[in-house]
């Protein structure tokens, strides 16, 4: 029988994971907009219509609006989503004009634009960084201990005390390094190059697939390779050594999302994995009532996913106006504000249209449409 959070305790983990994230991300733009200068009229968590607001001594309004699926800050001059020096911009007086972010130089606001997704990815170094401090680290060598019978490591002939040193030319130290490629492939055909009395062997094989279901009824398909480890060894980590740790941890998880991203676009992952905000709901109101570990990990992973797609260069998202900033700095002179105007609206088209889908997916995924099927 499958548990459900039920909707009370799943809209506040979602907006506890949201609301915080949010906030986090729009800190590290505005913390850093204030560094450089840049008067901030408005920061805002949510769209929409303003729930409560206030204002600070500085003239910033803050508030919080209805719609709780992003949240942004508005700086000085800043009237277009191009930011450009627009004949509006012109005409403010001089001491009121070097307060916004048109008037900095490209490198303070490439820095401001790129704060945010920077304090999403420092957010979960932190809290990955607790972890190791408090569990320690995984130092399994990828050592076969074992080999499940009928699988792709007994098919390719892997035995007890082989070492694996790559899997498709991505190397292997530790075997929670393999855990991981390994369980994001399932069904691919890749190269295992292993190490066996002092011989370098390299075999071809397509990596088997587990059908797993949670408690909360999702079901998932992992790769698996049929090999356990001899022994489990973890080490302690030091205080100084955590951000180290936590840091390469961070890494790991970005190419793991890379890795997946790829298989979407090439065909070889279903588009309909991905998932929206009614997904990122679900899974934290499980993760909330799985454990307080859980779901501080969860929010650990979606900080990370925050932060990398903001640098996507799209138009409309951080990564976009790095972008622009990127050919500014080449140009030595922005795009014309027509080539800018059309590029962040089609952006905001691209963002539109990936919502829609994802959106379209997650409703799929809660048997919305075979309800009205029938």
């Amino acid at each position: 029988m499958t548990e459900n959070p039920g909707i009370l305790i799943t809209l506040f983990a979602f907006l506890i994971t949201i609301g915080l994230l949010v906030f986090i991300h729009e800190m590290g733009h505005y913390l850093v907009g204030r560094w450089c200068g840049v008067k901030a009229d408005v920061f805002a968590i949510g769209f929409g219509k303003e729930i409560v607001g206030w204002n600070d001594k500085r003239g910033t309004r803050w508030k919080i609006c209805a719609l709780p699926l992003g949240g942004y800050v508005q700086f000085a001059g800043d009237m277009d989503p191009s930011s450009s020096q627009s004949q509006e911009w012109l005409k403010l007086p001089p001491e009121e004009r070097n307060r916004t972010f048109q008037s900095k130089s490209l490198l303070k606001r490439a820095a401001i634009v790129f704060a945010g997704p920077a304090i999403n990815f420092l957010f979960a170094i932190l809290i990955l960084a607790g972890f190791a401090l408090a569990y320690g680290e995984s130092v399994t060598s990828p050592v076969v201990g074992t080999v499940a019978e009928n699988s792709t490591a007994e098919t390719i002939g892997l035995k007890n005390g082989d070492k694996i040193l790559e899997i498709d030319g991505d190397s292997i130290d530790r075997f929670s390094d393999l855990s991981r490629e390994i369980s994001i492939i399932p069904d691919e055909e890749v190269e295992i190059k292993f190490e066996r009395d002092g011989a370098i062997i390299s075999k071809e094989a397509k990596i088997g697939v587990r059908l797993e279901e949670d408690r909360f009824g999702n079901q998932y398909r992992i790769g698996l390779l049929g090999i356990s480890p001899g022994s489990i060894e973890r080490r302690d980590v030091s205080l100084l050594e955590s951000p180290v740790v936590a840091t390469r941890q961070t890494v790991e998880i970005v190419d793991l999302i890379v890795t997946t991203l790829g298989q979407v676009i090439s065909g070889r992952r279903s588009v309909t994995e991905l998932g929206g905000p009614l997904k990122i709901a679900q899974v934290s109101g499980e993760q909330f009532v799985a454990g307080l570990n859980q779901f501080i990990f969860f929010v650990a992973l979606i900080s990370i996913n925050l932060g990398f797609i903001n640098l996507l260069p799209i138009p409309m998202l951080d990564g976009g106006h790095l972008m622009f900033y990127a050919i500014e700095a080449v140009r030595r002179k922005p795009a014309s504000p027509m080539v800018q105007q059309w590029a962040f609206q089609s952006g905001f088209a691209l963002v539109v249209m990936f919502m829609l889908v994802v959106t379209f997916n997650d409703l799929a995924s809660f048997g919305l449409f075979r309800v009205f099927s029938g």
